[in-house]
């Protein structure tokens, strides 16, 4: 039979794992010290991301930036674009120069990034101090992820990948927490805290010995005497990415991470302007004032009366912080593209939820259900890519995993808050019924950016919750909702027919 020419040295072949605690237990120590330098990296990157929307639309009166959803969006399209695409290359260079010099780059960038954001508190200094997040994160993940798949082999990827998105999320568990106590006492509080944070990596790289740095290095040294012959890097990784297998995945998971991304860069807003999550307090102490430490492990409100929408994302967090291995271990009886499929389906539903209640405890199933589909589609996208990638080209190709999800976050990103602000702004909402109450559009146009609704409860004399309720009725906020489910059933369609593709070819 003709040899497909697509899939030249791609590895196609589904290997047989190695059960739960045999794959734990042939973990070396490389693996769990770039964990390590993934928590505190996700403990600070989430500490800023998912509290970003809220940033972003908190009047400037209250610390906040003050801007529009739309303008959030233009900020949030051009980190996209910047983190996901850069690792299309710094992977290529990290195979190249060496994953200890790359992250320790990375590291030095992220920290001006939040510095930027602390000292500049605009539209402009956070676009800045975004960018810098941006490009070191982009430099910072092939890195780590090259490091991964060098020190694990094809009998325990699927429990690596899985344990690694477990700790990944420990980070994005404390991140959030942290940013909504501090946040609580200024915003600037939390970047100043997170570029501590990511500094202890530098600590870390102390132990940090790159596995394969021989082969490497001798790689390079036959390059260098012209034994072997390397292409210029942007030209090696365009050869790789024109492959029918890489241009399909591309295509059939950027509908999927412009679904997912919605939920970190929207959910928080919808949280905050139209759940009342205080219901789960009720619920869980009756009315007893919570322990100072329950408040801040459920990221609370100072008085201890609410779940903020940053404490609802850490549901996300902590049930992949505890479950994952469980999850992972259940994926790896599956095929790679049938566990996206699952996990896809299960996202969808969960947005359906999201859409159609605004309940505080179906909000929070309707994250549990995302977690677990979460769990089933993200580690195994990187497993797949790391397996199938050529050897000497790991790094690039988990570089080529963000490029699905640069398309479909950068997309997000523009119209995700456009769709929120179109169909469910409370802002938007508010304006428009205080005209209709009687106040003249001057006096509602003068208004600051993010007070509107405030000045709705004062102009009317109503109370804060009858007048949520009230907008909630006479509008149909699950809307935005609904569009990106769609979206997302895009990607499932994708999904299904990219894995019988696969199959084909494997049995050919």
């Amino acid at each position: 039979m003709e040899k497909d020419n697509s899939t030249s040295g791609n590895d196609l072949r589904e290997v047989k794992q190695l059960g739960m605690w045999a794959s734990i237990a042939s973990l070396s120590y490389v693996f769990w010290l770039v964990g390590g330098m993934e928590v505190v990296e996700r403990l600070a990157y989430y500490g800023v991301k998912a509290s970003a929307g809220l940033y972003a639309k908190a009047p400037a009166s209250e610390g906040g930036l003050g801007i529009s959803l739309g303008d959030y969006g233009i900020i949030l399209f051009w980190w996209a674009i910047m983190q996901t695409f850069i690792p299309v290359f710094t992977g290529g260079i990290s195979d190249r120069v060496g994953y200890k010099e790359t992250i320790f780059a990375s590291t030095i960038v992220k920290i001006a990034g939040y510095l930027v954001m602390a000292f500049y508190p605009s539209f402009w200094g956070f676009f800045i101090g975004a960018m810098l997040l941006a490009g070191g994160t982009g430099i910072f993940k092939p890195g780590i992820q090259g490091t991964l798949v060098m020190s694990t082999n094809r009998n325990n990827t699927s429990m690596a990948w899985g344990i690694f998105y477990q700790l990944v999320n420990i980070g994005g568990f404390l991140g959030p927490l942290l940013a909504a106590h501090m946040r609580q006492l200024a915003w600037e509080n939390v970047f100043f805290a997170c570029a501590i944070i990511i500094s202890f990596n530098f600590l870390l790289l102390l132990a940090y010995k790159e596995p394969g740095k021989e082969e490497r290095l001798a790689r390079m040294a036959q390059v260098k005497s012209g034994e072997l012959q390397q292409e210029v890097l942007w030209k090696d990784a365009w050869n790789e990415l024109k492959k029918p297998i890489v241009i399909y995945y591309m295509l059939v998971f950027s509908a999927f991470w412009f679904m997912f991304n919605s939920l970190f860069d929207v959910l928080p807003i919808h949280i905050e302007e139209w759940v009342d999550t205080s219901v789960i307090v009720s619920s869980i102490f009756g009315s007893e004032t919570p322990s100072v430490f329950l408040q801040k492990v459920m990221a609370m409100d100072f008085a201890g009366t609410k779940i903020l929408p940053e404490g609802m994302i850490s549901i996300n967090f902590a049930l992949i912080m505890t479950t994952c291995f469980l999850i992972a271990g259940l994926a790896a009886k599956f095929r790679a593209t049938n566990a996206m499929l699952i996990g896809c389906i299960l996202c969808i539903l969960s947005f359906a939820i999201i859409g159609f209640y605004t309940a505080a405890w179906v909000m929070a199933f309707a994250i549990v259900l995302f977690s677990i589909g979460e769990m089933m589609i993200s580690p195994k996208k990187n497993e797949f890519m790391g397996n199938i990638a050529p050897k000497g080209k790991k790094a690039m190709y988990l570089g080529f995993v963000m490029l699905p999800q640069g398309i479909g976050w950068g997309l997000e990103g523009y119209f995700g808050p456009k769709l929120y602000e179109w169909y469910a702004s409370k802002e938007l909402f508010s304006r428009e019924l205080l005209v209709e109450r009687g106040m003249s559009i001057d006096d509602m146009e003068a208004i600051p950016q993010g007070e509107a609704f405030s000045a709705l409860v004062s102009f009317t004399g109503e109370s804060a919750q009858d007048l949520t309720l009230f907008l909630y009725q006479t509008h149909n906020i699950g809307l935005a909702w609904y569009i990106m489910s769609v979206i997302g059933c895009i990607s499932a369609v994708g999904i299904y027919f990219y894995g019988k593709w696969l199959l084909k070819l494997q049995r050919s």
